[in-house]
């Protein structure tokens, strides 16, 4: 058989026969290095895979918390954007309703005037209703901080301690929101 021929022979023959005895080790690590290298470069792009899908999920999760701000301020700014204006506009109801309480009813020179005032003060709160806005008349109710600002506290033996007794002036709510408490005259226990 030529040589070209010829079965290999095994590597630790020829090694052997060569008189290296330290090539099997040194070709192993230097495959042993090369894996070492690409195993290190693995668990290197394996950490950086997870540290940009840590990333990921936290933009996500911002631009989720972003959208859902942006959707509660837009819901916000529909919902109060009258604030200021409905403000405005409470001191007409108060006035329709000191100049119902000013006008002589008994008069009959006046029943027109009365009612064209009751009829446009409650036209002027249907329409303000449509918008949100809510009258606060707390008249014989317990006493609320949140929605009374008690004026006056007068002993009562009628009615039990921390009841509104009296409206000095009516308060509004818009969606909710308190736009003016009710001044009120409070209850207390007689002395």
């Amino acid at each position: 058989m030529t040589e070209q021929n010829k079965p290999s022979e095994p590597v630790e023959e020829l090694n052997a026969a060569a008189g290296d005895t330290n090539a099997d080790t040194v070709e192993l690590s230097s495959e042993q290095s090369i894996i070492a290298k690409l195993e290190e470069e693995l668990a290197k792009s394996q950490g950086q895979l997870a540290d940009q899908h840590e990333l990921m999920l936290r933009i996500k999760a911002d631009a989720e918390n972003a959208r859902r701000r942006a959707s509660m301020d837009v819901e916000k700014a529909h919902k109060f954007a009258l604030e200021k204006f409905a403000g405005d506009l409470l001191p007409v109801v108060d006035n329709l309703e000191r100049a119902l309480s000013f006008i002589n009813r008994e008069d009959e020179a006046f029943k027109g005037v009365i009612e064209g005032v009751e009829l446009t003060m409650k036209s002027f709160l249907d329409t303000v209703a449509k918008y949100g806005v809510v009258q606060i008349d707390p008249a014989g109710q317990p006493f609320n901080p949140e929605q009374h600002q008690a004026m006056s506290i007068q002993p009562s033996a009628d009615v039990p301690p921390n009841t509104v007794t009296f409206v000095m002036q009516k308060g509004y709510e818009l969606n909710g929101r308190l736009l003016r408490p009710a001044m009120v005259g409070v209850s207390k226990a007689p002395e």
